[in-house]
């Protein structure tokens, strides 16, 4: 899939976040910021939009679900940090999707396209997630990205993961057409719970309606791969 689809369906070139911490099995033996398990408490339990208004009051009050807690409370990758940035630079801070960067910034160009996009929506699979794929499977694909930038395997799974539109959590939910020409179906609100699916994998949201300059970001339990 080209970047000029992307601008078409999104009117900009753009797919999915971008992150700037390195996995450890590609040479960086740091810590990935996840803990081992799904944070238990939750945070702002609303359905409301983010808005300007949001930022000023506390950017976090109208995100929800049990991961919430675990975003940093103050600096670059807290809340109130993120919505400052546009998507892949506000992502790159936080602690929870460091494994994400590898995947996309695999791909050349892509950090930069996200950034310009004007309206996404990104189901952002955190650290464990990416866990749950064997190592070696997740290396392949990453060096793939690498040779291969848009015409890899690995590009169609992170564009699956965005919509070419800006959704807070009463607009998101039903059938919607992702940026790899596909769709998922996204169920639930925040008072509820929110799952998301392609069909194959159900993932749950772990902490949703995260505002930030151009997008919306929902971080996710699990990889939609995309295969049937």
């Amino acid at each position: 899939m080209k970047l000029h689809r992307l601008t078409r369906t999104a009117g900009a070139t753009a797919a999915v976040l971008a992150l700037s911490v390195s996995l450890a099995a590609c040479g960086d033996d740091g810590d990935s910021g996840a803990s081992d398990s799904t944070p238990s408490a939750d945070s702002g339990m609303t359905s409301d939009a983010p808005s300007s208004d949001a930022a000023a009051e506390g950017a976090g009050a109208q995100t929800f679900g049990p991961g919430c807690s675990a975003i940093p409370t103050s600096g670059a990758g807290s809340f109130d940090g993120m919505v400052k940035d546009p998507v892949a630079t506000a992502a790159s801070n936080n602690p929870l999707l460091s494994t994400l960067v590898t995947a996309v910034t695999s791909i050349d160009g892509l950090a930069d396209t996200l950034n310009g996009a004007p309206a996404l929506t990104v189901f952002a699979p955190y650290n464990d997630a990416f866990a749950e794929i064997p190592e070696k499977d997740l290396n392949a694909l990453v060096m793939e990205g690498k040779e291969k930038g848009q015409d890899s395997p690995l590009y169609k799974i992170l564009a699956h993961h965005v919509l070419g539109e800006n959704d807070a959590p009463d607009a998101v939910a039903g059938d919607k057409d992702t940026l790899a020409g596909d769709q998922l179906t996204i169920e639930g609100d925040a008072e509820s719970g929110m799952t998301v699916s392609d069909g194959t994998v159900t993932a749950k949201v772990l902490c949703g309606n995260i505002p930030t300059a151009n997008a919306t970001v929902y971080v996710i339990d699990k990889v939609l791969t995309g295969v049937k």
